[in-house]
């Protein structure tokens, strides 16, 4: 199924971020690792992207988005935790990052609900 014109699922994710953590944020993922991105690709992730918003409140989140594009989610999300180089990449922004307390006990980014897509 991977590379072929399959169904696409689309997933969406928020989390809170540190306001002192928020330049060494954008720095590391101005230029991401490449080993990073190559597992991320390699685990049929596609059209992936975070963005930054400040609440009314003054807290700052982080909003992420991506395509999976394989036919296993749960073994290719494996492969990406199991990564040495994904750990090591998520040692550095995990202590950035506010986990909402509304999350799944099994989530660090709280996944969300689509509610609309067009094409």
């Amino acid at each position: 199924m991977t590379g072929c014109s399959q169904h696409v699922q689309r997933f969406g994710s928020v989390i809170g971020v540190r306001e002192e953590a928020l330049q060494k944020y954008r720095e590391m993922h101005a230029e991401p690792w490449t080993q990073v991105n190559a597992q991320l690709k390699e685990s049929n992730i596609r059209n992936y992207s975070i963005y930054l918003t400040q609440f009314p409140d003054g807290d700052y989140y982080l909003f992420s988005y991506f395509e999976y594009t394989g036919d296993d989610f749960k073994a290719d999300m494996k492969k990406v935790a199991d990564n040495p180089r994904i750990k090591e990449w998520w040692s550095n922004t995990d202590p950035m990052q506010i986990p909402l307390a509304n999350r799944k006990q099994d989530e660090w980014w709280k996944n969300m609900e689509e509610v609309y897509h067009l094409d």
